[in-house]
């Protein structure tokens, strides 16, 4: 288990966020539900060929990020978070926003850094989609069109549509014809976004891992890796 994984197994090993997940995954059906007959994938490789494109809309963030981060300490806290929503003009709960900061903060530091400041902008635009031209406020025009592309990965991905990864849809999806992967390198794969073992994989887990694969640069305290 990667270090960032045991971290994350500490934080959900309680099942404590899985009022928010449940949400996640009730969206994602409702969204694979539209996208029918619309595939944007048609095999694995489609979905890592576009890793340098991901990786390009994802470091657009990176602005945003130093942005909010008022007192640059390499995180936002949650005072810094809601001066975000607020901008982006996202109303939520005080609920919502504490489910999210803390099933982020995976590490516990009472902050979010940069790769979860990802993850959350990212849960946000799903469960957000009233709020959708919104995220324009970010200032690229082209991180839309990557969260939705990511999005449209996960659903490529949840074979049985149940809005979850398990292990046996990314066998599937890892050996395909023409896309064959040794056996250690397809658990692999699984454990590193299955970080609490529970054999399934939710949208917010998935992220974590995604972003890991495509190589989004953090600081060296900051890695994923």
């Amino acid at each position: 288990m990667s270090k960032i994984g045991s971290m994350f197994f500490c934080c959900s090993s309680s099942n404590k966020y899985k009022r928010l997940d449940e949400k996640l995954g009730r969206k994602m059906l409702e969204v694979k539900k539209n996208l029918a007959g619309h595939d944007n994938f048609k095999s694995l490789n489609g979905i890592i060929l576009r890793f340098p494109q991901f990786k390009e809309g994802l470091q657009d963030i990176r602005g945003v990020f130093e942005q909010y981060d008022e007192d640059s300490n390499g995180s936002i806290d949650p005072e810094e978070l809601k001066k975000c929503l607020q901008q982006l003009q996202m109303h939520m709960t005080e609920e919502e926003v504490k489910d999210l900061f803390h099933s982020c903060d995976i590490d516990g530091s009472a902050g979010i850094q940069f790769n979860e400041f990802i993850v959350l902008l990212c849960l946000i635009y799903l469960l957000k989609d009233q709020h959708l031209p919104n995220i324009s406020k970010l200032g690229s025009p082209r991180l839309a069109a990557t969260f939705d592309t990511i999005i449209q990965a996960f659903i490529f991905l949840d074979k049985n549509g149940d809005g979850k990864l398990n292990k046996k849809e990314m066998v599937k999806a890892l050996n395909a014809p023409c896309e064959r992967s040794p056996a250690r390198i397809t658990q692999t794969r699984f454990r590193e976004m299955d970080w609490n073992n529970s054999g399934k994989v939710n949208f917010r887990e998935f992220l974590f891992g995604f972003i890991n694969w495509v190589g989004i640069d953090t600081d060296d305290d900051l890695s994923l890796t």
